[in-house]
């Protein structure tokens, strides 16, 4: 594809996606109400963050084989996850899915992973949320015709 007449710039599917997600680079400002990247973090498939009550998570925490970045407040414990882990998923209430990882209130830090990726893996979580919910994983859901 050549730009069109006028000097527009063509863009990938991949950049509008990142766009439409607000998505930042690690190692710059967050933004009021967005979950940050720690220093030395990369986060090469952006960012987006599943929250829940605070009561659920010490028992997230064992129940995961891998944990990256945790923010907690006194409210809502939130989990890094790559951008779009909610494609073809329903979060369990009272989860929430959060999207840019933007959140109402400043959370702090709680815990760090080794390495350089910021990221729980999404379907673990999603499935100790939901045994700790009680709720069936959306894909064994029965669905009506």
């Amino acid at each position: 594809m050549t730009p069109a007449s006028g000097g527009a710039q063509v863009r990938t599917l991949e950049t509008l996606l990142r766009l439409r997600h607000g998505l930042h680079t690690p190692g710059t400002p967050a933004t009021p109400g967005r979950l940050s990247v720690p220093e030395g973090m990369s986060a090469p498939l952006g960012c987006d963050a599943v929250a829940m009550p605070a009561r659920f998570g010490p028992e997230v925490l064992p129940r995961l084989p891998r944990v990256g970045c945790v923010y907690a407040d006194d409210t809502h414990w939130w989990w890094l996850v790559p951008s779009e882990s909610d494609y073809a998923l329903e979060w369990p209430a009272p989860a929430r899915y959060a999207i840019g990882a933007v959140v109402p209130d400043a959370p702090r830090l709680i815990h760090r992973p080794d390495g350089e990726l910021p990221y729980t893996p999404p379907i673990p979580l999603y499935l100790t949320l939901c045994r700790l919910t009680g709720t069936a994983p959306s894909w064994s859901q029965v669905v009506g015709a």
